[in-house]
């Protein structure tokens, strides 16, 4: 038994502490996957670390040492606890005992401030804390995150492979797999191998769009009808008729025999171009013929 593991066998013992599978709690017990986390961050004296589900700490003492600030944020009432005593000597440590989802970014901060989110996130809520971060007022400038092997091959995939997850991700960001992760590395061994996920993020988003929720609700229109041709998905999506949706995508010069995963960010961003402006159009059609109906 390594000693890392048995360390935390030990103390999750002595605490009476058992992991909590509704907040799909496994604790890292690897020591080689630690080291390729803390060297893919490749954190200085000046970076601020926001770490969510630090768990024992083992990984934030590790931060600790890098970083000039971390900030721990540990959703079980249990572990904070713990993590506020077993850190306490850590002047650069703050431990806050809140639900990641809830917080207010801006606010967390006292200025604008450049950071970092390093995170072994329970499976279940990656995609809502990838949105939560990437689609913020105040992003990060890197995030590296364990998650599981198959949404990591998700979100890094390209043209041809391509999902609404990936699309959302690489709009904000470049990802990478840093190395995979097998399931001996966590206590308790998760059912699924991991992967370590790097994202680095934009200052601007990879394409550039007038109305990023407008754009997003295109493309989830355009994958409502999996394995469909892209003309039949998205008057299905957006609930219009198939002729127009046949004008918009020759406008946007994309073949309608096309499927949605096909598609680059640069064809997606150019048809949403084309649907805002024939929106947008209508709309002001609509509006002129309400007012000549309306006058006396």
């Amino acid at each position: 038994m390594n000693s890392l593991l048995a360390q935390t066998k030990r103390t999750l013992r002595h605490l009476d502490i058992k992991a909590r599978k509704r907040l799909g709690q496994h604790f890292l017990v690897d020591r080689e996957v630690l080291g390729r986390i803390i060297a893919a961050a490749e954190l200085g004296p000046s970076d601020v670390v926001l770490e969510i589900g630090p768990g024992l700490g083992i990984l934030t003492k590790e931060l600790a040492k890098r970083a000039g600030q971390v900030i721990a944020i540990e959703l079980d009432d249990r572990l904070a606890v713990l993590l506020k005593e077993r850190l306490s000597s850590l002047a650069n440590v703050t431990v806050l005992n809140e639900d990641v989802l809830h917080i207010d970014l801006a606010k967390l901060f006292s200025t604008p401030t450049s950071y970092k989110v390093v995170a072994n996130l329970p499976y279940y809520i990656t995609s809502p804390v990838l949105r939560h971060f990437l689609e913020a007022s105040l992003k990060p400038e890197t995030m590296l995150v364990m998650v599981q092997r198959e949404v990591a091959e998700a979100i890094v995939a390209g043209p041809g492979k391509r999902s609404v997850l990936s699309i959302s991700v690489q709009f904000y960001g470049k990802p990478e797999i840093v190395s995979y992760v097998p399931p001996q590395a966590f206590y308790p061994a998760p059912a699924v191998e991991s992967a370590i996920l790097r994202i680095e993020v934009y200052p601007q988003p990879a394409v550039a769009v007038t109305d990023e929720r407008g754009f997003f609700d295109m493309v989830r229109a355009g994958f409502a009808a999996a394995r469909k041709q892209i003309a039949n998905s998205l008057a299905q999506g957006l609930k219009l008729p198939k002729d127009e949706v046949l004008t918009l995508l020759q406008r946007a010069e994309i073949a309608p025999q096309r499927r949605a995963e096909t598609l680059t960010l640069e064809e997606w961003a150019k048809l949403w171009q084309v649907f805002a402006e024939v929106r947008k159009k209508n709309n002001a059609n609509s509006t002129s013929a309400s007012q000549v109906e309306s006058d006396p």
